[in-house]
Formats: structure tokens, sequence, C-alpha cells
């Protein structure tokens, strides 16, 4: 629900309103990204982490949501489905991240799944800064009103349901209200990710 994110918000104390102020407002302190303790953290460089993990392939997608003064979005590889009963869906986001609290305050999220001939638009959304959205064509999804990516072979309209806490970054939880396919867009196969560089399937 939008109030799971709006409590989250308010614990990082970022404004909830949009109000702006009088003055021009100093910048709001980062969250303190320790998960352990100094005598608690496994003895990994987080180059080999990275390494390691990268081995692992994943498909790649594009989180959005309305907002003023423009949408929002950002390219996310850490996408999963979690729950069939109710129907729940996960992705993690940094906890530095621009973008999360435009969307925790939206309080809903499209996940726009990519196809292998989208790695151009990956990369348009995975910059900070900018106008993500410019040259990109995009309706509402019918839930939310979330942007839908045009020709994505798939799409799931969500509500967020929950925010966890996981180290460096934030574990959203969201509820599908509504989801959909694009059969023709689905024939290229997905776009995939490993070990920096973006690939496809091949049966």
């Amino acid at each position: 629900m939008a109030a799971t994110a709006v409590r989250y918000l308010r614990s990082v104390g970022a404004p909830t309103t949009a109000a702006a102020p009088a003055t021009p407002a100093a910048p709001l302190p980062r969250p303190a990204l320790r998960a352990v303790r100094e005598g608690e953290r496994a003895p990994l460089a987080p180059a080999a982490f990275r390494s390691v993990l990268g081995h692992f392939a994943s498909g790649v997608t594009v989180i959005t949501a309305p907002g003023e003064p423009g949408p929002a979005g950002f390219a996310c590889q850490s996408f999963a489905s979690l729950s069939l009963d109710p129907p729940l869906v996960t992705f993690m986001v940094a906890r530095t991240s621009t973008t999360w609290p435009r969307i925790a305050r939206a309080g809903v999220f499209c996940v726009n799944v990519l196809g292998a001939e989208q790695g151009g638009l990956c990369r348009g959304f995975a910059v900070s800064g900018g106008d993500k959205f410019a040259g990109v064509s995009y309706g509402p999804a019918p839930a939310t009103g979330s942007p839908r990516l045009a020709d994505v072979p798939a799409w799931i309209d969500c509500t967020i349901q929950a925010v966890h806490t996981g180290g460096d970054h934030l574990i959203v939880v969201g509820r599908v209200e509504a989801l959909g396919t694009d059969p023709a867009a689905a024939e290229a196969g997905p776009l995939l990710f490993h070990r920096g560089a973006f690939g496809h399937f091949s049966p």
C-alpha cells in the first residue's frame, strides 16, 4: 500500500508532500548503509563479490511509476516473482537511489520486462539524472496509471505492499493488480544480462 511507502519515507526523513520550501533545502542525509557490525562482516572484497555473482544470468526490467513533474523509472535486473496467492512480485533497489523515493511516493509501479532488442532502452534508464522518458513511447498501465513502455514482451502493474531493508538495498514487495504480454514483442525473446554484458536466449 502507499502507506507503507510513506512510512519508509518518514523513517529516512524524506518529505512526503509536494509543498516547495521557501528557501533552498539542505540535502537530506543518506541513510546508514551498514547492515552488520564490523566484527560480523564477511571477509569478502566487493569486486570479488560482484565478479562471482555476475555469473548468474538474469532478465532485465524497467520499473516505472507516475509522478510530478514527470514519471520516474530505472533499469532493474533484481526482479522476481514472489507469491502466487496472493500474487506478489519483488524487486531490489539501492538505498542511495534518487529514483526510488519518487516511486515510493507514488505507491505504485509497473514492471516492464525488456526484450532482446531493447538493450538501448535499458541503457537509457540505467543512467542517473536527465529525462529518461525523452523519446520513449509509453501509455498508462490499466490499474495504476504507471508508464507501460511500448513494445515490451510483458508488463506487471502493481501497488506497493511492503518495503524491507536488505543491507545497502531495499526489498520492495508489490501486489499485482494487472498484467499482460505482447506476443509479437515476445517473439524476439528476452533481454539477458550476464557478466556485465547483454545477451539473448537461443533455444
